[in-house]
């Protein structure tokens, strides 16, 4: 038997149920990007609003791309169950909020239709950093994508993120009604900003009215999330239903921790987002900027120098003492670079980061992390490195993480395995690397690619210097041997 609204009642008691009448719940929330993360995340923070009495805030999920998730859910009646794991404990929550989920390419029309109707008040998006088309170097759109593209020379049938906020947004203001607020809710350095330009772009394009209605009355806040959400996998899904007593295949694994911090600037109608524990602030950048540089910049050296070693998950890579001294040592480059805000206390933030990484019963995959490398390096790996050049400051644990994922663009782990590079410019990294010989020409042509690295990386002769030996020492030690000489 499959979770649905019928078994519900038969659920073991330790499962907590939505306490709230989902019929009455209306359809407030469009969220574009219907993975596991916005399962764990923000559709949690929802459904606790509409557990507190606030009926406004049930979810319609998009999905710009398959029908997965639609039908997992959809014979579910939208309902899964939120697993937190820590540890050998573990608490289950069946989640309500999802009323529906659209498949874009099936049935465009119906998702431009949901984002304008009048009931739609925010609209959140987590469609990893290569769904905002966008150059990861400069944060300018890509026109030249294909999906921009078609969005900029027609509307009818959008293939974008942001191509379909604008066609929301162009329905609401032809019918007169208020703009929706669009929270971005990716790991993108200015993600609000970023995703204003980027729909202000597009929608000058059809109508510069429009633009200018959207400038001037929409809203983009700028938003942090966190948590930290591993794939769900075949035998999560069997061991669920060994404790329930019903087959869940929309379920999602994540940790205790939760965190949203949103700047304080909507359009429209909001849920009590305070009480729901999410934090408002009026600069979320110093958040924003903290948990690029410390939580995701750690994940993506762990990535890439665990998974060329055959490191599997997370946790097994800090129970090494040189895993464990490489984080700390790469945490204590970065930090330096931060002016954390009032209430983060970076000692404490780095030993809740360290707990959680050790957490094995979320077996957390380095090669999930490692997919979109290039869309990540510059606000995880760059930023503080050249804020740090500037400085006259040492980046040798930096430079470390850089140089395996330079090792990574190979394809080849240190076992010689070969694999599939998952990244939107993996054909530009392998052109570059084809016909390098040695180290030094690889990260020249690595450092060349722009939409990665800004001219100043490659400009800085000491950084290329540290890169290239980096790199060397991990062709010849191999990313193992090469944690082996790190100490804390």
């Amino acid at each position: 038997m499959r979770l649905s609204a019928a078994s519900l009642d038969g659920l073991p008691a330790a499962v907590v149920r939505p306490g709230y009448d989902r019929e009455r719940a209306t359809i407030g929330v469009v969220h574009i990007g219907i993975g596991a993360f916005h399962r764990a995340h923000q559709a949690a923070v929802f459904d606790a609003a509409l557990a507190s009495g606030d009926n406004r805030w049930g979810i319609t999920g998009v999905s710009l791309r398959s029908a997965t998730v639609r039908d997992q859910m959809e014979p579910q009646d939208g309902l899964y169950t939120l697993v937190e794991r820590d540890g050998d404990a573990q608490a289950l929550r069946i989640i309500g909020a999802v009323k529906d989920v659209l498949v874009a390419p099936e049935d465009p029309g119906a998702v431009v239709a949901r984002l304008a109707s009048p009931d739609v008040h925010i609209v959140t998006l987590t469609v990893t950093e290569k769904g905002y088309h966008l150059d990861p170097a400069t944060g300018t759109l890509r026109t030249a994508d294909a999906e921009i593209a078609a969005d900029l020379a027609s509307l009818s049938a959008p293939r974008s993120a942001p191509g379909f906020l604008v066609a929301g947004l162009a329905q609401r203001y032809a019918a007169g009604l208020p703009p929706f607020t669009a929270l971005s809710c990716d790991n993108l350095p200015h993600n609000g900003a970023r995703l204003r330009s980027a729909v202000l772009a597009i929608a000058a394009a059809h109508d510069p009215a429009l633009a200018e209605w959207i400038a001037a009355e929409g809203a983009f806040p700028q938003t942090m999330v966190d948590r930290i959400v591993p794939a769900t996998t075949v035998e999560d899904i069997a061991a669920l239903a060994d404790r329930i007593g019903v087959e869940d295949r929309a379920m999602v694994k994540t940790e205790p921790f939760l965190q949203w911090v949103i700047e304080d600037h909507f359009c429209g109608p909001r849920p009590d987002f305070a009480a729901l524990g999410v934090q408002l602030t009026d600069d979320v950048a110093p958040w924003e900027e903290a948990k690029l540089r410390l939580l995701n910049g750690a994940h993506s050296g762990i990535a890439y120098l665990g998974g060329l070693a055959g490191i599997e998950h997370v946790d097994g890579f800090v129970a090494l003492p040189g895993g464990r001294a490489f984080v700390e040592a790469l945490w204590d480059e970065s930090a330096a670079t931060l002016t954390p805000p009032e209430g983060l206390d970076i000692v404490r933030y780095r030993a809740a980061l360290m707990g959680r990484f050790a957490n094995g019963s979320l077996a957390h995959r380095t090669r999930q992390i490692a997919m979109d490398g290039s869309q990540k390096l510059p606000q995880r790996l760059i930023a503080p490195v050249l804020a740090r050049r500037e400085r006259g400051s040492g980046v040798e644990a930096l430079a470390l993480a850089i140089a395996a994922w330079m090792r990574w663009q190979s394809g080849v782990d240190d076992a010689g395995e070969g694999f599939a590079v998952d990244d939107p410019l993996a054909a530009e990294t392998a052109a570059a690397l084809a016909g390098a010989t040695t180290a030094a020409e690889r990260v020249a042509a690595l450092l060349a690619i722009r939409a990665i690295f800004p001219a100043a990386v490659a400009q800085d002769a000491g950084l290329v210097a540290t890169l290239t030996q980096a790199l060397e020492r991990l062709e010849e030690q191999g990313a193992l041997g090469v944690l082996g000489g790190v100490s804390s």
